[in-house]
């Protein structure tokens, strides 16, 4: 992993963070711009999840009141980490129902863009769709899958979850509409995904996914669309070790972009 320009804030003697009038004006502007945004891209389970845990609009909530509401639906909680931490450590916490949280938040100058995932994009794309069971689910199974294959495969079988979890979209009865954590925590890409008449969306299809090299800082030239919610834990359902090996024998498919080296 690069290393961050950011330093995270270490919980107090309380257990919470201590965060500055300018930090919790920066979450203020971040979720009530991105609120909107969403109401018409993203995926109805995401728009539920956000009335479900009721983010403050007014400060950067504490992960202790995350938890209380997220154990209720899932069992699941957040865990305070630095910025960027180690993939066998990111995939432990996964597979033991904890999902990793940045404590802090980037910096105006960064509103609209950052390259390291902070505590909006942990906590606003990921956590309300923690409150469904297919989702958690997934992330806790697929860390486990992740923990039993060497590092190697591990950068490989994390394209699974850059085209779900993080950069996955869904067909609803209202059309295509995002679901992944990458681009609702991102005023731009939001839109981008949904909309633009130049990124490329396919049907999902995990081989597929394992072949396609992807990059960390552009916009996504192509999203991979899920049929339905609940396909997103079937796609466990199938040997990804199996079609793992199948996807190394076949190669990658060309990239979209100027090559640059994947991270994990």
């Amino acid at each position: 992993m690069n290393k961050t320009t950011y330093i995270s804030k270490q919980p107090n003697s309380q257990g919470l963070i201590d965060w500055t009038l300018d930090e919790n004006k920066t979450w203020n502007t971040l979720i009530t711009r991105q609120t909107e945004i969403v109401k018409t891209r993203a995926c109805p389970e995401f728009l539920e999840g956000l009335d479900r845990i009721n983010f403050s609009r007014n400060h950067v909530p504490q992960h202790t009141e995350i938890n209380r509401r997220l154990k209720d639906f899932t069992g699941w909680e957040v865990e305070v980490v630095p910025a960027l931490i180690p993939a066998k450590e990111f995939f432990t916490l996964l597979a033991n129902k904890k999902f990793p949280a940045a404590s802090f938040i980037r910096i105006p100058e960064e509103l609209d863009y950052i390259q390291e995932p902070d505590i909006f994009h942990e906590f606003y794309g990921h956590v309300p769709l923690l409150t469904f069971p297919d989702y958690a689910n997934f992330m806790e199974e697929f860390g486990k899958l992740a923990l039993s294959i060497s590092p190697k495969d591990r950068r490989r079988l994390f394209r699974v979850f850059w085209f779900t979890i993080e950069f996955g979209l869904l067909k609803t009865k209202d059309g295509i509409r995002a679901y992944g954590g990458g681009m609702l925590s991102s005023i731009h890409e939001t839109v981008y995904s949904v909309e633009s008449p130049i990124a490329k969306r396919e049907p999902f299809d995990a081989l597929t996914a394992l072949r396609t090299p992807y990059r960390i800082d552009i916009p996504q030239p192509l999203y991979y669309v899920l049929e339905r919610f609940d396909d997103l834990f079937k796609i466990l359902d199938q040997n990804l070790v199996a079609l793992l090996e199948e996807s190394k024998e076949l190669g990658d498919f060309e990239p979209l972009f100027e090559s640059e080296p994947e991270e994990l």
